[in-house]
């Protein structure tokens, strides 16, 4: 048996993914073994199982004060922004082919843009300042007349930088009320209140296992009015939006989960804001350790740092060798973003905000979540104080 399995674990990658509530995974278990019907059947059995996805949308409409035909069940939040991006640009065609992003978006957005330039789209890629945070004047800026689509990431999966979404949105819709603004909240849903009609928001993209759901579940808002055509075509489920039979047990956890951590939303990221500084003040006490995006800046309005999210800079040390390092110990972080993992290439983000070529190579994740403890915050500075001047030695040598 490995040192690894004996000790305490200590997960700080939840922004990769989230351990289910158990909740979450007791609800699942009872659908999966007795309330197993799908939910188009007409027998008792699919009206069992469609009860738990009108509650679900129910629960979820609730949390975004939408409406719940306004909800459209995805397989994850990659499908809701291919979704939103594709479906949305494929509607609107004929007004305009200009589509708007940042540099520092999720993959899902990036390589979802990038297909659309080669099929004759045209997408401006904006640029962010040192903290990771778009100018919503430059957004307005770049829209035009023919701009048909507008994304922007709530929150940043690798820096935490949280977007001025609502004024980003009040400035589209002043510029050309046709635009859609599509959000990629899979960062920001749970952890942050967030209003699409208040926002001026048309589609919003989030992700159940970034929210101690399990994986294989998203959802799709779309406003009232917007249209977007589907991805998947065949039974006509959703409306016809998205075909195929209802993930129900995905469903349902993703609800409960939304609600378990709505319940306390306020004071949940008072204490993970409070652990993300406990971190912060801790690592960066290391010589010439450095924290990336507001979260690493006294002076950046806390509404612009994700309570939950630390990129940390540790120069002279290779990323993924800490990385292992700290796994040793039984802590898990992350080098980047999990979804990239398998073609690793510089981080849009940190090059984006300005980062050294060192840096690159150079910087962790720490992502938290409502399970984690002070005591953990304490354990894991501990072995960052104890790992980074032995492994700082070794490169050297």
């Amino acid at each position: 048996m490995s040192s690894v399995e004996t000790m305490r674990e200590i997960y700080l990658d939840n922004s990769a993914t989230t351990r289910c509530f158990p909740e979450v995974a007791e609800r699942m278990s009872r659908i999966y073994l007795e309330d197993y019907g799908n939910p188009s059947s007409m027998h008792h059995k699919g009206v069992e199982s469609e009860k738990y996805v009108r509650e679900a949308r129910r629960t979820l409409a609730g949390i975004l004060k939408a409406g719940e035909r306004d909800i459209v069940f995805t397989s994850c939040g990659t499908e809701a922004d291919n979704m939103a991006i594709l479906g949305g640009a494929e509607a609107a065609c004929r007004r305009g082919k200009h589509l708007i992003t940042t540099q520092i978006e999720h993959p899902a957005v990036l390589e979802a843009m990038r297909h659309l330039e080669k099929q004759g789209y045209e997408v401006t890629y904006l640029p962010v300042d040192g903290l990771g945070l778009v100018d919503p004047e430059a957004v307005a800026a770049a829209v035009r007349e023919d701009t048909i689509l507008v994304s922007v990431m709530h929150t940043n999966n690798e820096i935490g930088a949280v977007q001025p979404v609502a004024e980003i949105g009040r400035r589209i819709k002043e510029k050309n009320p046709k635009t859609l603004f599509h959000v990629d909240a899979v960062q920001g849903f749970g952890k942050a209140q967030i209003l699409p009609k208040r926002m001026k928001i048309d589609l919003l993209s989030a992700s159940g296992h970034k929210i101690h759901a399990p994986k294989g579940i998203g959802l799709l808002y779309i406003a009232p009015g917007v249209r977007v055509l589907p991805l998947l075509y065949g039974g006509g489920q959703q409306g016809g939006l998205r075909s195929g039979t209802e993930n129900v047990a995905g469903i349902a956890g993703m609800a409960l989960a939304a609600r378990m951590l709505y319940k306390d939303l306020e004071g949940d990221n008072a204490r993970l804001a409070a652990m993300r500084d406990h971190l912060r003040s801790g690592l960066t006490e290391i010589e010439n350790v450095t924290v990336n995006g507001p979260a690493g800046q006294e002076n950046a309005a806390p509404e612009t740092a994700a309570p939950h999210i630390l990129s940390v800079t540790v120069p002279g040390v290779r990323a993924e060798v800490l990385l292992h390092a700290l796994e040793d110990r039984g802590i898990y972080v992350s080098s980047g973003s999990a979804c990239s993992s398998n073609h690793p290439h510089p981080s849009d983000t940190l090059q984006a905000i300005g980062a050294s070529r060192d840096a690159l190579d150079s910087t962790v994740r720490l992502s938290l979540s409502v399970m984690n403890t002070e005591e953990e915050m304490e354990e894991a500075v501990q072995a960052f104080r104890d790992l980074v001047p032995q492994l700082r030695r070794f490169t050297r040598h």
